[in-house]
């Protein structure tokens, strides 16, 4: 519970309460760890349960793999994917072999990814194709992004995500004719963009923003802290990527704006209005936190000195000191 609400560290000290810790305890804390990004923590408990007997099981591996997939450990995952299959006799599913194609996308090797997915024994799931196309956007390989899309849309036509993800991909290549392209594909297939939404909880009570949101009875307050948002940001550098923004807005002023009022951003400046210094700011989004806001957060963390955990529809991020524990990879 603790880890899925993004406090790793209430997760820890639980855990170190169990007297006789099961198998079920140990996966538990090392998927918790894996999924807020601190594999070596992880691993390090993994060896120790090996050591004291306790078997893991697939869905242990799975954890383990998470682990190595955050932090990028391209050698360790194929290591303990091998430990799975040769030591503990264990198959391996389309989850695995997921973490898998996974940590060879962080890394760059795409070329290695897609020989996974293409001599996969099942049929790789949408998530696996998302893998690739995801870190086709980060590593600008276009060709490969087209045919993981591809796939996608033959899995999910109406999936938002693919399109959001190819159609960023184009924009980062300066290819706005096949930007135009997605969003008329999106259009003609009836494929609608969820509105974003982020919550986020004060005096035991939980907020709700939607993007543009100005329902909120500290709105006032609100935007009065995004427009310290801009002018802050503006003073360090920080220049607005505005391919980000979908929606068919012509001028670069109306593009800014419809950025600075994503409903992360909104739940962020409410944290900031009214939790005090050093209690962390918690968010959960429903969608992907989109490329400009993730940057714009690691710059928040930093000039206001605040820990931010966003979980969005990917993982968590834990923004402090300026970046963030993914590490620019989601």
């Amino acid at each position: 519970m603790y880890c899925k609400c993004g406090s790793i560290e209430s997760a820890l000290k639980v855990f170190e309460l169990i007297p006789k810790k099961k198998l079920g305890h140990w996966t538990a804390i090392i998927a918790g760890l894996g999924m807020h990004g601190q594999a070596k923590l992880a691993l390090d408990l993994f060896l120790e349960m090996v050591k004291v007997n306790i078997i893991p099981n697939a869905i242990t591996f799975i954890g383990v793999l998470n682990a190595c997939n955050h932090a990028g450990l391209v050698e360790d995952s194929r290591r303990y994917f091998n430990m799975m299959v040769n030591d503990y006799k264990l198959e391996p599913t389309v989850e695995h072999y997921g973490c898998l194609v996974d940590v060879l996308c962080r890394a760059g090797h795409l070329e290695d990814a897609k020989n996974v997915i293409e001599k996969m024994p099942m049929k790789p799931n949408k998530i696996i194709w998302m893998s690739l196309l995801s870190a086709s956007r980060i590593y600008k390989k276009v060709e490969i992004g087209e045919y993981a899309a591809k796939n996608v849309m033959e899995i999910d036509p109406k999936f938002i995500e693919s399109y959001v993800l190819l159609s960023n991909m184009y924009a980062a290549a300066g290819n706005w004719d096949k930007v135009s392209h997605v969003r008329d594909s999106m259009r003609k297939t009836g494929v609608k963009k969820d509105p974003g939404c982020s919550l986020i909880e004060y005096k035991d009570e939980v907020h709700e923003f939607t993007v543009g949101d100005k329902s909120h009875p500290q709105t006032n307050e609100i935007y009065h802290k995004l427009s310290e948002f801009r002018e802050r940001l503006k003073s360090v550098g920080h220049i607005p990527d505005k391919s980000q923004v979908l929606l068919h807005i012509e001028g670069d002023d109306e593009k800014e704006t419809e950025l600075e009022s994503h409903s992360e951003r909104l739940a962020i400046a409410f944290g900031l209005i009214n939790l005090k210094h050093g209690i962390p700011i918690r968010v959960v989004k429903n969608l992907r936190v989109c490329n400009d806001c993730h940057s714009v957060t690691k710059i928040l963390s930093k000039i206001y000195d605040r820990e931010i955990i966003v979980r969005d529809n990917s993982r968590f991020h834990h923004f402090k000191y300026g970046s963030c524990s993914c590490m620019d990879y989601w």
